[in-house]
């Protein structure tokens, strides 16, 4: 497969520097990608560079996914207005070690072909340098007019945040070291990254010219927002991530699931390895019905199960019967804990003793005395005789004890009053 022409039908394609498409098409190529090891796991912000490696190694090119072990000590000025703090090197190679787990299951970095994918840490080389070293052996070779007419520079210098301090302007030189040191010990020709790196990617390729008296190419794809505006990723909560203990998998399906249909169109050429045929298929049976949701659906089961999953993805789909479907007392026994409160999240809860389900607790009790579902016990018997309470998703009477044989996880009790009001009664040891 042609690569940067999978990248442009993907709309993944933003810069890209002449000589750069003839060179795929010629060699396999060695290519880079920077990721910022700043947090223990990745979010979906990084998932456009990791699907555009992805991409690459389909179509038989070799990826580096380089982590920034060094420039994650400095901060990248790019798109931003402040200083970022810097980490320690044992918060970083922690980070590190759980940030190669997610890439496996996007790279395949244990196949013996020559295009299996490789992860480098700028650690290893950069903690090598001594300060007079790297600007007499490096920084001689740039001038600062050059530097300071970067884009990522010039905003700070012209009044964005609180200006540069030097660590941040030094790093698009240790960026395009990095360039140069993989190009000379892993032959690697091409750096990809966001439209946002082009300043610091180009500061690599004239590094190479100046020093190795080479070429080296360049491509960006562009940064991914919402049809509507927004930032892509970003959630009220703030990031969704892969890792399940800081977004759970419920949450991360539901995030697919709940895109827009223009997003939802751009988002599965992007985030999937489908192919144009089986994407404009979807896309005709989606534009005839789009209440079925066809594209979210898709794009929301590719995506949980390569970063979560088989069995995540079906207890997600589970879990969204549940609460917006047709789900049944069985389906809400057979969530975990973990699922089950990811999916109330938000939900009121009330917490009573144990002592009071040992004793013969009515249903008007449990609803009006003991939780306060309802304000009083009159309110709570019309509902009951309307049909209107649901008890673990089961319709209850007046008649109704609870016991410890209605418990969800040994703990829980799911009411359900009306066709949307839910409340968790956690019972308490």
């Amino acid at each position: 497969m042609n690569f940067v022409e999978e990248l442009r039908w993907r709309g993944m394609l933003h810069d890209i520097m002449p000589g750069t498409e003839e060179l795929f098409t010629k060699e396999l190529c060695s290519v880079y990608l920077g990721i910022d090891p700043t947090a223990d796991s990745l979010h979906i912000g990084h998932l456009v560079g990791i699907m555009m490696l992805s991409h690459l190694q389909r179509c038989g090119h070799r990826p580096i996914a380089l982590l920034g072990g060094a420039t994650g000590m400095i901060g990248d000025p790019s798109g931003k207005s402040m200083e970022r703090n810097l980490l320690d090197e044992d918060t970083l190679k922690h980070n590190q070690n759980c940030i190669k787990k997610q890439l496996s299951k996007f790279l395949d970095f244990d196949g013996n072909s020559q295009n299996s994918a490789v992860l480098v840490n700028n650690y290893d080389w950069m903690s090598k340098f001594s300060f007079l070293d790297f600007i007499r052996d490096v920084g001689k070779h740039l001038t600062v007019n050059y530097m300071m007419a970067k884009d990522s520079v010039k905003k700070r210098f012209n009044g964005e945040g609180d200006g540069m301090s030097f660590t941040e302007f030094s790093y698009q030189l240790v960026q395009g070291y990095d360039f140069l040191h993989l190009y000379k010990e892993a032959g690697c020709k091409v750096q990809m990254g966001g439209s946002d790196q082009w300043g610091n990617i180009t500061t690599g390729t004239e590094l190479i010219r100046r020093i190795l008296n080479k070429e080296a190419y360049a491509l960006t794809c562009p940064l991914i927002t919402k049809a509507d505006g927004g930032k892509f990723g970003k959630t009220e909560k703030g990031n969704i991530w892969l890792d399940s203990a800081r977004t759970s998998p419920y949450a991360f399906y539901q995030f697919w699931l709940n895109c827009s249909d223009d997003d939802s169109k751009r988002y599965i050429r992007i985030f999937t390895h489908f192919t144009k045929e089986d994407i404009e298929n979807m896309e005709s049976k989606h534009n005839a019905e789009p209440h079925l949701r066809i594209l979210q659906k898709a794009l929301a089961k590719d995506l949980t199960i390569r970063v979560h999953s088989v069995e995540d993805y079906e207890a997600a789909v589970n879990a969204s019967e549940i609460l917006f479907g047709k789900g049944t007392a069985e389906n809400l026994a057979a969530l975990s804990e973990e699922m089950f409160l990811s999916v109330f999240e938000g939900v009121p809860q009330f917490e009573i003793p144990a002592s009071i389900l040992d004793e013969t607790c009515g249903i008007v009790d449990f609803l009006a005395k003991h939780t306060q579902v309802f304000e009083s016990n009159g309110e709570a018997r019309r509902m009951l005789k309307d049909n209107g309470v649901s008890i673990n998703k089961e319709k209850v009477k007046e008649e109704k004890v609870i016991s410890n044989e209605d418990l969800l996880n040994k703990k829980y009790i799911l009411v359900q009053k009306g066709k949307k009001n839910y409340y968790i009664v956690k019972i308490k040891a």
